[in-house]
């Protein structure tokens, strides 16, 4: 019977690292990371939900004869901005879980 309460006290750590986790997720809804490119003519803010919140152009990199350009420049603060989102976040989860790689969480 000494299993049984090994294992209730697992189910307890569980429950605890699941509310855990729900908060850091709210928390993370709300910090945000700022990158840019194009020597800062084109700034992008995203979440820790890796949802971009914004994006700042400088009117001095709209040249209509060379959108590609402006694309490629949106492009590439936008990747970065999720890519720092989803280091960000995955620091925050390494605090709360101690390093331990649990499957299937965020």
């Amino acid at each position: 019977m000494k299993n049984m309460g090994n294992m209730g006290n697992m189910m307890k750590q569980a429950q605890k690292l699941q509310a855990k986790m729900v908060k850091l997720q709210e928390e993370l809804s709300e910090k945000t990371i700022e990158t840019s490119s194009g020597g800062g003519m084109i700034k992008v803010v995203a979440n820790g939900k890796q949802q971009i919140i914004s994006i700042q152009i400088e009117k001095e990199v709209v040249d209509p004869e060379d959108v590609d350009m402006l694309q490629d420049l949106i492009l590439a603060a936008v990747n970065d901005a999720l890519t720092k989102s989803q280091e960000m976040v995955s620091a925050e989860m390494s605090k709360l879980t101690g390093g331990l790689n649990i499957p299937g969480l965020m």
